[in-house]
């Protein structure tokens, strides 16, 4: 399950993971763009389940969750990746803009670890929370992109001891994570 899917470095780790995964669900906002997505999936061999949704919207992750197990009945990982979070001046954003950034990155990934926890600890799933330097080295024109990044690094740290293998990363080592993932059931969806 992975969030983010439909551009960027969502759209990349999407299609990685297909090479491996019989299975892969992608969550995005750009509908188009996450039809393209599913179909690179599918030319992999892989079986797309494209969900064009805003995770930045309360009920979204309810509906990611239930479809993902209604078709394929479990979880075995999550990666949250979506969040475009503005890149503006500390003193020029507006509360709106900050509000809009955490919703996404912070609050989607969130709800959606939280809804999908009884499936992942099922499947003794891991979940990847996509942050970013910022966090660690914040300047003034990626102020809320650090205090997200800041967040969801605590956010993930909170989640692990509940009693999931968690990530966070600046970047996605996926060999890695895939054999992490590879030593867990044989049918990985």
């Amino acid at each position: 399950m992975l969030s983010g899917a439909s551009q960027g470095i969502g759209r990349s780790t999407a299609i990685r993971l297909a090479r491996d995964f019989s299975a892969v669900v992608l969550a995005a906002r750009n509908a188009k763009a996450l039809e393209e997505v599913a179909a690179a999936v599918q030319q992999t061999g892989a079986e797309p389940l494209p969900l064009a949704v805003d995770l930045s919207q309360v009920e979204a992750s309810n509906m990611v969750v239930n479809t993902t197990l209604e078709r394929f009945g479990r979880i075995n990982a999550q990666l949250n990746i979506a969040g475009a979070v503005p890149q503006i001046d500390l003193f020029e954003m507006t509360d709106e803009q900050w509000k809009a950034g955490m919703e996404l990155k912070l609050h989607g990934a969130r709800r959606l670890t939280i809804r999908a926890w009884d499936a992942l600890k099922q499947t003794k799933g891991s979940v990847v929370f996509m942050s970013g330097s910022a966090a660690r080295d914040p300047k003034p024109a990626f102020a809320a992109v650090a205090a997200t990044n800041a967040a969801i690094t605590a956010l993930a740290k909170a989640i692990a001891e509940q009693g999931i293998d968690f990530r966070t990363a600046d970047f996605l080592t996926l060999a890695k994570f895939r054999e992490e993932i590879r030593s867990g059931p044989e049918d990985n969806r």
